[in-house]
């Protein structure tokens, strides 16, 4: 036997944000979230708590069909399980409700599939500050990328390290070809804009090997990168072999130099990211130098 006044409320919601819609068209998600998630209140208070509500989808079911002959099509009982889970997901996360009109339902339908409201969290966070579409949601989703970001804990306040991943997807236009560190740094050039976004927020190019000179001699930085929202020179090198020990010195001094000649005294100070074949963790953990962070690639 369907909740009748439940219902009615639930019909009354779904009716007026239709109505909203149609006149006020460009706050139409904002009215959408509004409505979805007082539908998805009521059903839970429907069936009579958030614990029950976990359980048991009959309620949804006859609710789904009636609407859908009283309305027409778009009250699935796939769509009002989602707005349920909406409100349920809302009431885990004190903060999201700052963030709630920042990702609209498309994205949503998309997030609700994940389990983890870490994870939830992030992909919230990175849709804001890299207006995603749904398409690029998905592909990010798919290509497991928040399993592939370091420091989670922080991701409230993240700075321009915390969100290195791990591996980092370099596209390669021949992947048959033996992979060189000119090929893949090549491959990084003809794909920046793919790099420079898979890399995290705020970075920007400055330039590929950047000639410097220390003493008599002349060295070049793989790529030099800023981070505009960190305010901070990265210096990216470059390898194809495992991490070795050689690598922390030769960074170092890239890192140096660039305070020292390139960074202004208004900058954050330089960081350095490896990113290599393979990690050595027994040799980073007697890397002291906090601005020096390694990641791995894997070529798409």
């Amino acid at each position: 036997m369907i909740k009748i006044n439940y219902y009615n409320e639930i019909k009354e919601t779904l009716v007026k944000n239709e109505v909203y819609k149609k006149v006020k068209d460009y706050s139409k998600n904002k009215s959408d979230l509004n409505a979805y998630f007082e539908v998805g209140r009521l059903i839970v208070k429907a069936q009579g708590g958030e614990k029950r509500a976990r359980y048991g989808n009959k309620l949804i079911k006859e609710f789904s069909e009636k609407l859908t002959k009283e309305l027409g099509k778009g009250y699935t009982y796939t769509n009002l399980s989602r707005m349920r889970q909406f409100y349920l997901l809302t009431q885990k996360v004190a903060t999201l409700s700052q963030q709630l009109y920042k990702v609209s339902w498309s994205h949503y339908t998309e997030l609700l599939k994940i389990k983890d409201i870490n994870e939830v969290k992030y992909y919230i966070h990175i849709i804001d500050k890299q207006n995603l579409s749904v398409r690029e949601l998905r592909e990010r989703i798919k290509s497991n990328e928040y399993e592939r970001i370091g420091f989670k804990e922080e991701l409230e306040e993240p700075k321009a390290t915390t969100l290195i991943k791990n591996p980092i997807m370099i596209k390669v236009n021949n992947k048959n070809e033996k992979l060189t560190e000119y090929i893949l740094h090549q491959s990084i050039l003809e794909n920046m804009d793919d790099f420079l976004k898979e890399l995290g927020i705020g970075f920007a190019y400055i330039g590929s090997e950047v000639k410097i000179k220390i003493g008599d001699r002349y060295n070049y930085i793989d790529f030099l990168l800023f981070n505009v929202k960190y305010n901070c020179y990265v210096v990216i090198e470059l390898k194809v072999t495992e991490f070795k020990a050689e690598y922390i010195g030769q960074i170092t001094k890239y890192i140096n130099y660039v305070d020292k000649n390139i960074k202004e005294v208004f900058n954050d100070k330089t960081v350095g990211v490896v990113i290599c074949k393979k990690e050595n963790r027994f040799v980073m953990e007697y890397c002291t130098d906090d601005r020096i962070f390694t990641t791995t690639y894997k070529v798409v």
